[in-house]
């Protein structure tokens, strides 16, 4: 009888995922099949059919699940501030200041409502499912995002080339990842102090909501500034400084800015993503970006592909055991009805056009971001039931990459063919007009 090695299987798996997570995005470019769903059927067709493999447990591997989460989530966000190509104002941001100072409350509210009265969850509970389910994720969501820096800008328009779905989607991920940490904050201080605000709401404003956003925002400008200089400077250039580097620099630049801001006890969330916002437009037409853009791409890539194997490893192992009706009834409610409406009616009226605005409302992708926020809050406070909160939030980022990793292919591109066709019937100016 033949005998197989475990540990040279564990490798072999390794090598054969890192294969596919190099040959299948090209594999699965123009069909309703997303890499998030490969990935994650793969994990769970190989738990189940290799028992002896350990189980990921998230809550037995609580740090493993934690920190991975957290690396994976910090990444994308360097990835996805490379790509945004517009100048922050408030006019070309209009439709991401909609979503994140309207959609992503009003969310937390009402996903928190349907925890609290749905599910029967405790009011701690239910506002930390509210802050961990309402972000756009900036990992999974990155097929209806944008795709690279654009630096040849002599077509562009005022705004950019970024239409106005993908960015609005790009922009929102990136920022209120950081900013449903406050949210986070006071779920964790209910689960301590109990639901009465004299417990906790003071400190929860001055430090959680305004101290943490400040620095965040602070240490992004500043650290994205100085190194803007750095790379784009004329010194820079005559030392082959850009020309000479690798992509990986980009992780330095992530772990610089998430590192400062930790430390200042400010949202590293944050800084990462409006860090590389100011390094893209510190030079904007530098074909740097793109080799920075590409190299992190292909390390969230890679870390995607472990969370979601894992992930699917542990609904082989029975994250979904005690799922019933009830909890399938409220991840529907939270991507069908909660996001899509609150969604809408946040952009209404706005730039967008009636098409655009349906999209960017349906796209409110539940991904890594969620889980790793429940991971945190574990870690922090004292909740009861952490296997509930696991397997809903498993839940929903499993429906989530489901539904939305069918519809964003076949959805874009019909987005796009409309958009030409305004173009070229000369109903706009530019292929970005709302459509």
């Amino acid at each position: 009888m033949i005998e197989f090695d475990g540990q040279a299987l564990v490798f072999a798996a390794i090598g054969l995922a890192t294969l596919a997570a190099a040959l299948l995005p090209k594999l699965v470019r123009n069909s309703p099949v997303s890499l998030p769903m490969v990935f994650l059927a793969g994990g769970i067709a190989v738990f189940a059919l290799l028992p002896d493999l350990p189980s990921p447990d998230p809550i037995a591997q609580h740090p493993i699940a934690l920190h991975l989460t957290e690396l994976c989530v910090i990444v994308a966000l360097m990835g996805a501030g490379l790509a945004v190509n517009r100048v922050p104002s408030w006019r070309t941001w209009s439709s991401t200041t909609r979503l994140l100072a309207i959609t992503m409350p009003v969310s937390i509210v009402a996903v928190a409502a349907l925890g609290w009265w749905g599910l029967g969850v405790g009011a701690a509970a239910a506002v930390l499912l509210g802050a961990a389910l309402a972000p756009t994720d900036p990992v999974l969501a990155t097929e209806v995002q944008v795709s690279e820096p654009i630096v040849d800008r002599q077509d562009e328009s005022e705004e950019g080339d970024d239409d106005e779905a993908r960015f609005a989607l790009t922009s929102e991920a990136g920022l209120n990842d950081g900013l449903a940490f406050p949210f986070t904050y006071a779920a964790i201080a209910i689960s301590l102090a109990g639901i009465a605000p004299s417990g906790w709401l003071g400190e929860w404003l001055l430090v959680d909501v305004l101290w943490r956003l400040a620095v965040g925002l602070g240490v992004g400008i500043g650290v994205g500034w100085l190194l803007g200089r750095l790379f784009f400077s004329g010194w820079a250039e005559r030392r082959g400084f850009t020309e000479e580097s690798e992509g990986f620099v980009a992780l330095a630049c992530t772990f610089l800015a998430y590192g400062i801001a930790e430390v200042a006890e400010g949202y590293g969330f944050v800084a990462v993503f409006v860090c590389a916002v100011a390094i893209r437009h510190a030079e904007r037409d530098h074909g740097y970006h793109r080799v920075m853009h590409t190299f992190v791409e292909q390390i969230e890539r890679l870390l995607t592909m472990t969370v979601l194997v894992l992930l699917g490893g542990a609904i082989a192992r029975g994250l979904f055991e005690d799922i019933g009706w009830l909890e399938i009834g409220f991840a529907a409610a939270v991507l069908l009805v909660v996001r899509p409406v609150i969604g809408w009616l946040s952009l209404t009226p706005g730039k967008t056009g009636p098409r655009e605005r349906a999209v960017i409302a349906f796209f409110g992708v539940r991904g890594v971001g969620s889980l790793f926020y429940i991971a945190y809050a574990l870690e922090h406070g004292d909740f009861a039931d952490a296997q509930r909160l696991w397997s809903i939030a498993g839940l929903v980022v499993v429906c989530s990459i489901v539904l939305h990793g069918v519809a964003a292919t076949p959805v874009m591109a019909l987005l796009d063919r409309r958009r030409a066709r305004a173009a070229r019937d000369g109903d706009s100016r530019t292929a970005g007009t709302p459509v």
